[in-house]
């Protein structure tokens, strides 16, 4: 008995911990993978190297007038880090509901009312990080918006960055490396 309210306030504790921090106030919005940490390697398994399917991800922290969330995804060091000329983009997920938990690998089912627009590899579901030299960096950008967004069709990021001004109230990066193995 005494071991079983030693586990139930245990869990308390850390759940009101990743919650709210230590002094009580709300944390700040976060995206994770249990795939990899930030600044590591992002799996083989999740590249064009490998299976092409979505890492898992996980989401907590957005503010309490969050009404949507906003995933983006893309490669600031195309094509070469050394002499970088565009942002690649590889996912862009959009009115994702506020209580959403975070996505399950290889995206099989996204949350109801979640919409994709058009990465820069013409579709509309996750391309995997494929770099043609040198390790570059994988943008895992979220977004936790005051507001769900009309239906956009499948927008391309700049279409979905337009919509999404002033509407921002917190946003959380997780960054993913890839160099190819091959």
């Amino acid at each position: 008995m005494v071991l079983r309210i030693y586990i139930i306030f245990l869990a308390s504790f850390l759940f009101h911990t990743m919650a709210f921090g230590q002094g009580g106030k709300a944390m700040a919005l976060v995206v994770s993978s249990p795939a990899f940490e930030s600044n590591r390697s992002i799996p083989v398994r999740y590249t064009c190297e490998g299976e092409d399917i979505s890492p898992p991800l996980h989401f907590f922290g957005a503010p309490e007038n969050t009404k949507s969330l906003v995933l983006i995804v893309d490669d600031p060091d195309a094509p070469d880090p050394a002499a970088p000329k565009m942002t690649w983009v590889h996912w862009l997920l959009y009115n994702m509901p506020r209580d959403t938990a975070g996505l399950a690998e290889g995206e099989p089912n996204l949350p109801p009312g979640t919409r994709q627009g058009t990465n820069d590899f013409g579709r509309t579901r996750y391309g995997g990080p494929c770099p043609p030299i040198g390790e570059h960096r994988y943008m895992f950008k979220l977004y936790a918006l005051n507001t769900m967004l009309p239906d956009l069709g499948r927008p391309n990021k700049e279409t979905l960055l337009q919509a999404m001004d002033g509407h921002i109230l917190e946003q959380a990066r997780l960054i993913g490396l890839y160099q190819k193995q091959r």
